[in-house]
């Protein structure tokens, strides 16, 4: 099943981080996504981009997960070369994880 099947998503940044929040759509998913989706498998999937740490927040009273990814935005807004400066599309392509 891929994530984006009980998950949706939405992305920030600052500088050289980017956030991926992952939301249950029905709270009775939230422990499913918190047991497959690691913060270690985050950075495995990103292992391209995501040059620095991954740590995970849990937030169990609205299902969500937020991970914080470090050195993922080739030097940030300002510096990188990648077309998705801000790292919008990393949400999308986090549902696409199998889970």
């Amino acid at each position: 099943m891929k994530l984006r099947e009980i998950a949706h998503s939405r992305t920030g940044d600052k500088g050289n981080i980017s956030n991926i929040s992952v939301i249950a759509y029905d709270p009775n998913d939230y422990e499913k996504i918190k047991a497959a989706v690691t913060a270690e498998k985050v950075k495995a999937f990103f292992s391209d981009i995501v040059k620095g740490d991954v740590v995970r927040y849990e937030l169990p009273n609205v299902g969500a997960l937020n991970f914080v990814m470090y050195g993922a935005l080739g030097g940030g807004v300002t510096r990188t070369l990648a077309l998705d400066i801000h790292g919008k599309g990393l949400s999308a392509a986090l549902l696409e994880m199998d889970i």
